[in-house]
């Protein structure tokens, strides 16, 4: 063959990149592109950085492992003309073993020209007995209509065993509807490209080494990058270089050179000059639309625009909307960077945030124009808006930028404008500042709220919800029963009324109430989305946590979260406290490492929130740190807790937490120091000993932890305590207190020579454990549990107890059983026990068995990718799998699924 200019192309043209030893394998997205060995294209479509190319570098190998025939071809911008592109192409299809003269397309360009090469392609490979692959990164760098005919012509016409795999930051102009039709085309977009946050841990974990960082700087991480490799890259390198820059992470990653350069050149520098300014405009909003956008630039090709951004996958993404328009927001690192290039370019953006104001309160996006009334500092139209709004549409979302208007509002201002009080009361009765709230509620019952009855009616919930801030359950439920039937016309405030009764019936033991309380006012499916009527049912389920019912609360949390995720975002008032709650069940349930990423930078719940979520949520951490990191960090974390939510008067998580440094302090031996403990909790159960509500539950934390202390030198006096603790335990239904005391106090009568009782009460423990789904609080005892369960492993106990406790052995004893230092691994099924799997995995399973992408899959059911992401981790994490094919195969051989 005479020599072409494609003999004098550069050898790394054709090189794919090195995959180095510390790369993440793409588990999921290599799953999908498994298919690709049926399908005659694949596409890769997705922004810069975000790992393309390292995906299909993994995929070659595994290509090649498989005994195919790959090829590699990395286009420039010097290919973006049609011979350049040809010369490329075709030398990719010659080392393939497949030759064109490639004359024949330099010097005819013409349609037959072009069928004449497609059909030397497609009788070539046919020939070949191997499956032969062509992958072609950067293709966004083509340009000439006829090189996409060609494409488009040899994809239409291509054998059986030739595959082309395309890399592309924007969709190429492509029909692919009849591939589609046909399955074959697998396709990978931009939004299913970053890393989650397992793949972001393994990353950093391979660059830096293992436990370099915490679980709530990982979770920081995550949250800045939003898996975005790159950025993550240059995390690492940061954080290699000056370690000491943990602590500012949050300023430090968006004010990086490293990532400004990387925006301005590799995302920005090639744009129009009109797009750039239009996306800087739009930085400062936290999400928009087409008509917003021409209404604060004044650009009235701002919608087309838009449009380009997302075809041209420029760090944008759609957001959830319940309205018919669409929403979109940046990627926050590249809304910050573009932000700094506006204030840069204006000096002045109030001006902008006043325009949006206007714009929002015009379309009732209510959060948002006070918002950013604020940010304009007109707070004269900030109150405009709270005073014209219907109450029947206010959100938790509108109560955030309320509170920052109280902030810098005079306090003779707020007074004169009773809605805006009314609500100030409401919004700070709800955000853990009681005393503040008492204080204006005062101002607001001396005013005259005759021409506001809807005001007036809501008068009983504010006490009731400081009430429950107050951790005085009784006078909650006092004051919030007799208006629990009302009639209210206001949806917000009918679910603060459901929630905040919830909660304290909880707190008092009474979970049927709480439960019948839903059922008499059972939430309506069209305000299953609002954001109130989420925590109402967080409440709900709060029971059976409450309860000890983990196996009832797992899946229903699972997808309470999965839906408040969804609608409110993953940092959502109700997410929050749904991830509260999971982290609770999944700790209790022995999924440790997913335990720990749910309430990883979530410090609202450690710091701030009613007493219940500060103490489940304290609590939960501390025994994580206790279990992965050993007794000093977890005690560290616990006097710095302590001392925090004194300072905040919180006195029953205090009181929680001094029983649970007790407990720690005895593990590790420091028995004078936990006796000094013991006397603090004393006086302080002393203190408020005659308090009712919650706080009535002071003497019975005392009570245990001074039965924990006293067990080894003065067992009568310890079971008398426990006996003591265990009335309590069973007057209010809390479940594992019950099966915590029955094991303590089996202990201690073994201690009393009295084997029998010893094995009646070790008896009501495992069985009233098994009923429940008790794991930890049967392991967290530790040697006590390693000594007394094997009495009942040869008992007469029915199978699934025996089953329970076998299980319960085997991780006190087994080579992997955890010390309070030693990490857990994930858990993994007991063969023979099928996990239980939630209506909605069952349902995402199905379609992965039928080879749906997840963007497909989003699409079918009508969720969110993100949603179809949370539930495949659930999926994987229950059935102990890693990908989406050992998933499929595992439920199909234990038939969870056809």
């Amino acid at each position: 063959m005479p020599d072409t200019p494609a003999r004098h192309l550069v050898s790394t043209k054709f090189s794919p990149p090195r995959i180095g030893t510390r790369h993440v394998a793409r588990s999921a997205l290599l799953a999908q592109l498994k298919r690709m060995h049926h399908c005659t294209l694949a596409l890769v479509t997705g922004a810069a950085g975000y790992g393309k190319t390292t995906l299909l570098a993994q995929w070659r190998q595994d290509r090649l492992k498989a005994g195919a025939e790959v090829a590699w071809v990395s286009l420039t911008v010097d290919d973006k003309g049609y011979t350049a592109f040809c010369t490329a192409f075709l030398e990719g299809m010659r080392r393939l073993g497949i030759e064109v003269d490639i004359n024949l397309l330099r010097e005819d360009n013409t349609l037959s020209a072009i069928e004449a090469s497609v059909a030397i392609i497609v009788d070539a490979a046919a020939m070949l007995s191997k499956e032969l692959y062509l992958i072609v990164d950067d293709y966004h760098h083509v340009e000439a209509p006829h090189a996409h005919k060609l494409i488009q012509k040899l994809l239409d016409q291509s054998p059986g065993n030739l595959h082309l795999v395309l890399a592309s930051r924007v969709n190429p102009p492509l029909s692919l509807s009849r591939l589609r039709v046909m399955d074959q085309v697998v396709e990978i977009e931009s939004a299913e490209l970053p890393f989650d946050l397992a793949e972001t841990r393994t990353f950093v974990e391979e660059n830096l080494g293992a436990d370099k960082i915490n679980a709530d700087e990982l979770s920081l991480i995550h949250e800045l990058t939003s898996g975005w490799p790159s950025c993550l890259q240059l995390i690492v390198i940061m954080l290699k270089n000056r370690p000491d820059t943990r602590s500012i992470l949050n300023d430090l990653v968006w004010r990086s050179s490293d990532l400004q350069t990387y925006l301005r050149e590799e995302v920005v520098a090639h744009l129009p000059i009109e797009l750039v300014e239009v996306a800087e405009t739009l930085s400062i909003f936290r999400r928009f639309n087409a008509p917003m956008a021409m209404a604060v630039t004044g650009n009235t090709g701002a919608g087309d625009l838009i449009q380009r951004m997302e075809d041209e996958n420029l760090l944008i993404y759609r957001v959830d909307s319940d309205d018919r328009l669409i929403w979109y927001r940046f990627h926050p690192l590249f809304g910050e960077f573009l932000t700094a290039r506006l204030e840069h370019r204006m000096r002045d953006v109030r001006a902008l945030h006043r325009l949006g104001a206007h714009w929002f309160a015009g379309h009732d996006c209510l959060t948002e124009a006070v918002r950013h009334a604020c940010l304009a500092e007109d707070v004269d139209f900030a109150i405009q808006v709270i005073e014209r709004t219907a109450p029947a549409t206010w959100t938790l979302d509108y109560l955030a930028p309320t509170l920052r208007l109280l902030e810098r509002l005079p306090e003779d201002v707020l007074f004169r404008h009773q809605r805006l009080l009314f609500l100030a009361c409401l919004t700070v009765s709800l955000t853990s500042r009681p005393g503040r709230a008492k204080s204006w509620l005062g101002r607001l019952q001396a005013s005259d709220l005759s021409e506001h009855p809807e005001l007036a009616s809501g008068l009983p919930l504010i006490h009731g919800a400081i009430a429950v801030q107050d951790d005085d359950s009784e006078r909650a439920i006092r004051l919030l029963e007799p208006v629990r039937d009302a009639p209210m016309e206001n949806p917000f405030l009918r679910y603060v009324l459901l929630a905040a009764l919830a909660v304290a019936y909880t707190t008092a033991g009474r979970y049927a109430d709480a439960r019948r309380l839903f059922d008499i006012h059972p939430i309506p499916p069209q305000d299953r989305g609002n954001d109130m009527a989420l925590v109402a049912e967080s409440a709900r389920l709060t029971t059976y946590i409450a309860a000890g019912e983990m196996g009832v609360a797992e899946p229903l949390v699972s997808e309470l979260l999965e839906r408040s995720t969804r609608e409110g975002g993953p940092r959502s008032i109700c997410a929050n406290l749904c991830a509260s709650l999971l982290a609770d069940a999944f700790y209790e349930l022995d999924r440790i490492d997913d335990a720990r990423e749910l309430i990883a930078n979530r410090f609202g719940l450690l710091h701030s929130s009613v007493p219940d979520v500060i103490v489940r949520t304290n609590i939960s951490r501390s025994r994580l740190d206790l279990l992965q990191k050993g007794p000093d960090v977890a005690l560290t974390f616990l006097r710095q807790q302590i001392a925090h939510l004194r300072c905040l008067g919180q006195i029953r998580p205090v009181a929680q937490l001094l029983g649970e440094q007790i407990r720690v302090c005895l593990i590790k031996g420091q028995r004078s120091h936990a006796m000094e403990l013991l006397q603090s909790l004393e006086a302080l159960a002393r203190e408020h000993g005659s308090e009712r509500g919650g706080r009535a539950e002071l003497p019975v934390i005392a009570t245990l932890a001074r039965a924990r202390v006293l067990s080894s030198e003065d067992s009568q006096a310890a079971l008398q305590a426990l006996n003591e603790v265990k009335d309590y335990a069973d007057e209010f239904h809390r479940g594992r207190l019950g099966v915590l005391v029955d094991l303590l106090a089996a202990g201690v009568l073994e201690d009393l020579k009295r084997p029998e009782d010893s094995l009646v009460r070790l008896r009501r423990a495992v069985e009233t454990g098994q009923r429940l789904g008790l794991v930890r609080t049967m392991l967290d005892e530790g040697a006590l549990s390693e000594k007394l369960l094997p009495r009942l492993a040869g008992g007469d106990l029915q199978a699934p107890v025996r089953q329970y406790v076998d299980e319960l052995i085997g991780k006190l004893t087994g080579p992997c059983a955890p010390s309070p230092a030693t990490p857990r691994m994930r858990r993994t099924p007991t063969p023979g026990q099928a996990p239980q799997l939630t209506p909605r995995e069952r349902e995402i399973l199905s379609l992965v068995a039928q080879a749906m992408s997840s963007k497909r899959i989003a699409l079918t059911l009508d969720i969110t990718l993100d949603t179809v992401k949370w539930n495949l981790r659930n999926i994987f994490a229950k059935l102990g799998v890693s990908s989406r094919y050992d998933a499929m195969v595992w439920a199909r051989n234990q038939k969870l699924i056809d």
